[in-house]
C-alpha cells in the first residue's frame, strides 16, 4: 500500500484520537470548575441568604456587603467566569448528547435525564437571579439589591417565588448530582462499596442544599409580610 494510501486512512483515525481528548480535557475542566469554585460558593452563598433569619441587617452584611471593591471584583471574576465556561459546555453537551430512557429504563439514566433537564431550569433560573439581584439593581440602578424588596417580591409576587423555589430545586439536584459525577470522573470513588456509599452521600447533599435554599426563601418569605 503507498504511503498516500496510508496517509488517507490514519488522518481520520488521528482527528478521531485528537477530539477524543479535546472532548476528555474539556469534560475535566467543566468538572472541576463546577466543583470548586461553583459548587463551593453556591454552597456558601445559600448559607449567607440564610442570614434572612436574623433580619435585614444580617442579610444585607452577609450577602450583598464586601470588604473592598477589590473583593467584590475578584468574586465576580471567579464566579461569573467558570459560570460562563461551564454553561458554554453544558449547551454543548445539551446539543450533541441524548437520554436513552425509552430503551433503558435504569435509575442511572433517570438521573442522567433529571441532570439534563434541571441544567435547563438552572440556566433559566440564573438568568433571572442575576438579572434581579444582580444586574439590575448593581448595573443599572447603581446600588446592591435591597432586602426589603427581595423579601416583597418573594411575599406578594408569585410568578418570583415559584421561579426561585423550582430554580432552587433544580441547583440542588443539579450540584448534588455534579458532585457525584466529580468523584466518579476524577477516580476520587472506585470501589462498588465506594459508589454505594457515595450515592447516598449525594442524596443526603440534595437534602441539605434543598432544605438551605428552601430555608432562606421561606425566610424572605416571612420577612416580606412586614417589608
Amino acid at each position: 500500500m503507498s504511503t498516500a494510501a496510508h496517509s488517507a486512512i490514519d488522518a481520520p483515525a488521528g482527528r478521531s484520537a485528537a477530539s477524543s481528548r479535546s472532548s476528555f480535557i474539556r469534560a475535566r475542566l467543566a468538572s472541576i470548575l463546577a466543583f470548586a469554585p461553583l459548587g463551593v460558593w453556591t454552597v456558601v452563598h445559600l448559607w449567607n441568604n440564610l442570614a434572612a433569619f436574623q433580619g435585614p441587617d444580617a442579610w444585607q452584611a452577609a450577602v450583598t456587603e464586601y470588604s473592598h471593591p477589590v473583593a467584590e471584583a475578584f468574586t465576580g471574576v471567579v464566579v461569573l467566569v467558570p459560570l460562563a465556561l461551564h454553561t458554554v459546555w453544558g449547551i454543548g453537551r445539551l446539543a450533541t448528547s441524548r437520554p436513552n430512557n425509552t430503551r433503558y429504563g435504569f435509575y442511572s439514566n433517570l438521573k442522567y435525564l433529571l441532570q439534563r433537564l434541571s441544567a435547563v431550569g438552572v440556566l433559566l433560573f440564573l438568568g433571572a437571579h442575576l438579572w434581579l439581584a444582580l444586574i439590575r439593581p448593581r448595573l443599572v440602578e447603581g446600588h446592591a439589591e435591597p432586602f426589603s424588596e427581595i423579601a416583597h417580591q418573594m411575599r406578594f409576587h408569585g410568578p418570583t417565588l415559584i421561579v426561585y423555589v423550582l430554580g432552587t430545586l433544580g441547583v440542588a439536584y443539579h450540584l448534588a448530582n455534579g458532585v457525584q459525577t466529580f468523584c466518579m470522573t476524577w477516580g476520587v470513588v472506585s470501589s462498588r462499596r465506594g459508589l454505594e456509599r457515595l450515592e447516598w452521600g449525594v442524596i443526603t447533599l440534595f437534602v441539605v442544599l434543598l432544605a438551605m435554599s428552601w430555608g432562606a426563601v421561606y425566610a424572605l418569605w416571612a420577612s416580606g409580610a412586614t417589608s
